[in-house]
């Protein structure tokens, strides 16, 4: 083990790698934290293609824009860290998940559900939703 930390640190400054593993213990508690509070509060119906979708549509123009750049900004943040959670602790796809959610981008609402639709990840949503009673998530049926 010695021999490894000793080959990392004659590229990556010790300060650095004590910097990145509070960094990832903070992201996992973070999302610990935040996946369960936000996928709670969403409608059954999110991930429904079906079902349209209007973010601030009865806002001021200039309103909505600064906040459509401030929620694709966090859908990155949220995007990058659930990759970097692929390789570190951390609920990586329910992280890129919210980051995608939060990014609007052509076809979004189709790789969202094509993602929620795999049984393991509606699965994990689901028994989420179920310990704070909320009724499980729908999506639309496949053509």
């Amino acid at each position: 083990m010695d021999a490894i930390l000793a080959a990392v640190t004659q590229y990556v400054p010790v300060q650095v790698l004590v910097w990145l593993t509070a960094g990832s213990l903070i992201g996992f508690i973070g999302t610990l934290i935040a996946i369960p509070f936000i996928m709670v509060r969403l409608p059954s119906d999110y991930f429904d293609t079906r079902v349209p979708r209007h973010w601030m549509k009865n806002h001021h123009p200039m309103l909505r824009l600064i906040g459509q750049i401030v929620k694709n900004v966090v859908g990155i943040v949220f995007l990058l860290a659930g990759f970097a959670m692929l390789f570190l602790p951390g609920q990586g796809i329910l992280t890129m998940l919210i980051g995608i959610s939060l990014m609007d981008f052509p076809r979004k609402r189709e790789l969202e559900a094509k993602i929620v639709g795999q049984s393991t990840v509606l699965q994990a949503l689901n028994a989420m939703r179920a310990k704070f009673n909320k009724p499980p998530l729908t999506l639309a049926p496949d053509p």
